[in-house]
């Protein structure tokens, strides 16, 4: 039996039966485990089904696959929703992964883990952040035409593509979510498209215990596109209402579209239905087995799944194949039209840099002052010249991170009224949204083929910090330029100023801290970022200064990490003087007046203690003999990070308390960053080192 609309939704027996097969086997998969949460994802499954099915684009036999449309679910936590549709429509995983759900070492992990299982977009769990990843993806969608085809007609260039997202009360109740829809509506990114679940139901109960806003009418004023379906009589999700809404949704490319659908949580199941405990809870064998007799499944069976239904919904294979050879044909059209346009393609996705970007990288004159900010900037602007997916920009700080790689190319919508606004800019302006930035880069950096950065001062990373500790899970190549690194920002006083972030944000595994001394370290380091996006993927934060500080000769060793800046004067340095970003000077003028005492002293720049880290041990042992037990690191923030490096004769000169508002100068005098206090320690650790 098939039901034809005027939209044109074929929608037959064996749909609907492949539906309650995604609802089912969610429940068995939670309920074989003891955990887990089938509500949203028997309530979800009509909708994820008719994406995954009838809607979107993609080729399960090539998830990688660069003209594919994208898919975040948002609520992590329903990722059996995302798996049972995987494994219908033909991906990598088959039933014994759905067995194997939230098991050690099993494809289907309790929240959906990019790069852990195929077809999986995102990491997604704290709420709202998926939501962020999704307008990151849109954006990035953007540039990446404006890259490639930024003539083309809409609609008309293999670059153009559509981002889905399911998304929830509780992701937008976060709020991460509302940053990003804000920025999506300014942005009127029409590529972009949220299926709103209204189910009303959260952890504590009926979401009426804490929201009760007008969802719709908030992202009306945002400037989205809104659209809401009610259920079918039986209380399911009307398939025919959802599909017109979709279609109505991809076909609207001025402004982001969001849908609301009014669900019911675990429906049909005759009990659990409606209830706050089939969110988290599983349903229980003999619900679950009304739950199968409703639907005409034997109660006795678990993870039934019928041949004709797993034969139907692997067609998306063949429709798949088909939409890939489409694609490559209009592909293969563009490349004859933009032979220079194709190189550059090829070569953005082989994630290589262009030949001779090197050369163009600025050496800094040794001797000057340069605040490492400016210097950043500089080296931005020398590159924007010459890699042209590098893009990003500031949360409203531009001027002072120095993230403006082109003034006269913002990335805003044609009707913006600035003079600069273009819808292919290269200078992103995130607004005064550090959090959903960072979870934005991280949708850019997923959606792949171009390079992203973005700014602020380090001390507002708190407010990204969740996003940037998803950046490390996925290993994800941003780049944070975190500025005002310190005390030395001065006036602005103690809630601007880092404490302990430069240790917290060590803190998070995967995550390598950056922190150069000087203008040449941090051209030396930038490099090295971009050196890394393709050969060892992963988030990277420089920390930068606002004050000027000594420009010293370029060392390519700052590359590894850490490494000598300045010699000792004896074969074997009587002690180390380790220090990182704007404190290495005090270091080299502690060192002089060591000298002149006639105490031989080393000093070591460690601008990167993970990269620091990664290399052999015999460099690192060469930079920090083992038999020199006398050290002293010195960082202006808490000590946590330098015990290990310092040993139990060593000594730390750091920062264990807030600030205070004066200039720099004034602080670091009062607070003991001076070349006298750093001897004074110096000498305290030759003393303990000797016994």
């Amino acid at each position: 039996m098939s039901a034809q609309t005027p939209e044109g939704l074929d929608w037959t027996d064996l749909d609907r039966q492949a539906v309650d097969t995604a609802r089912l086997l969610a429940a068995d998969a939670v309920q074989r485990v003891g955990n887990g949460h089938p509500g949203t994802a028997m309530s979800l499954a009509p909708a994820a089904y008719t994406i995954f099915q009838k809607v979107m684009r993609h080729d399960p036999a090539d998830p990688e696959w660069t003209g594919r449309d994208r898919f975040v679910l948002s609520p992590g936590h329903t990722s059996l929703t995302l798996y049972t549709q995987l494994y219908l429509a033909g991906y990598e995983l088959d039933l014994d992964d759905l067995k194997a759900f939230r098991t050690q070492g099993s494809r289907t992990p309790g929240h959906p883990e990019y790069g852990h299982t195929a077809g999986v977009e995102t990491t997604t769990g704290p709420l709202g952040q998926g939501v962020a990843n999704a307008v990151g993806m849109a954006m990035a969608a953007r540039y990446e035409r404006g890259l490639f085809d930024p003539e083309a007609p809409e609609g008309a260039s293999p670059f153009d593509h559509t981002i889905w997202a399911i998304v929830s009360d509780g992701d937008l109740q976060e709020g991460v979510s509302a940053e990003a829809s804000s920025l999506a509506g300014h942005q009127r990114l029409g590529n972009l498209v949220f299926l709103y679940d209204d189910n009303h139901i959260s952890i504590e109960g009926d979401t009426a215990t804490a929201f009760s806003e007008d969802v719709l009418k908030r992202y009306e004023a945002y400037g989205w596109h809104v659209q809401r379906i009610t259920p079918a009589e039986n209380g399911d999700v009307d398939v025919h209402a959802l599909y017109a809404a979709l279609k109505a949704a991809r076909a609207e490319t001025a402004r982001p579209s969001i849908i609301a659908m009014r669900t019911v949580i675990a429906w049909p199941a005759p009990n659990a239905q409606n209830t706050e405990a089939s969110h988290g809870s599983a349903l229980g064998e003999a619900e679950i087995a009304a739950t199968k007799r409703v639907l005409g499944f034997d109660p006795e069976r678990t993870f039934e799944v019928p041949d004709a239904v797993l034969a139907h919904t692997r067609e998306a294979l063949d429709r798949g194949a088909q939409a890939h050879a489409a694609w490559d044909k209009r592909l293969d059209e563009w490349r004859g039209a933009h032979p220079e346009r194709a190189a550059t393609f090829d070569r953005v996705s082989r994630g290589e840099l262009p030949e001779g970007w090197e050369e163009h990288i600025p050496v800094f004159e040794a001797g000057r002052s340069l605040a490492t900010r400016a210097a950043s900037g500089k080296v931005l602007q020398a590159l924007g010249a010459v890699v042209p997916e590098l893009w990003g920009g500031s949360a409203d700080l531009a001027g002072s991170n120095n993230t403006t790689i082109d003034k006269t190319s913002s990335f805003l919508p044609t009707d913006n009224p600035l003079p600069e606004a273009d819808p292919y800019g290269r200078t992103v302006h995130f607004g005064i949204r550090e959090f959903s930035m960072a979870a934005g880069m991280n949708g850019i950096a997923l959606h792949g083929n171009t390079r992203i950065y973005g700014g602020t001062f380090l001390v507002f990373s708190d407010y990204m910090r969740n996003a940037v500790r998803m950046s490390a899970l996925m290993q994800l190549p941003v780049t944070y330029v975190w500025t005002h690194d310190s005390i030395g920002l001065g006036e602005d006083g103690p809630t601007h100023q880092p404490v302990e972030h430069l240790a917290s944000l060590r803190a998070i595994p995967g995550l390598n801290v950056v922190r150069p001394a000087d203008a040449n370290e941090t051209a030396v380091v930038w490099a090295e970022i971009l050196r890394r996006h393709t050969t060892a993927p992963a988030p990277h934060g420089l920390a930068l200064t606002r004050q000027g500080v000594p420009v010293y000769e370029r060392n390519e060793d700052a590359a590894k990490g850490g490494y000598v800046l300045r010699e000792s004067s004896t074969a074997t340095p009587e002690v180390i003087l380790i220090a990182t970003g704007s404190e290495v000077r005090l270091a080299v003028a502690a060192r002089e007046e060591l000298e002149a005492a006639g105490i031989g002293a080393r000093v070591v720049s460690m601008p990167s203690v993970e990269w620091f880290e990664e290399q052999p041990r015999a460099y690192r042992e060469s930079v920090l003999p083992p038999s020199v037990k006398a050290r002293v690191a010195v960082e202006a923030g808490v000590g946590l990070t330098w015990y290990r490096f310092t040993g139990d004769a060593g000594r730390i000169v750091s920062l264990e308390h807030f600030g205070a508002s004066a200039d720099a100068a004034t602080l670091f005098a009062a607070y003991g960053f001076t070349p006298e206090n750093v001897v004074a320690a110096a000498r305290e650790s030759l003393a303990a080192a000797r016994g």
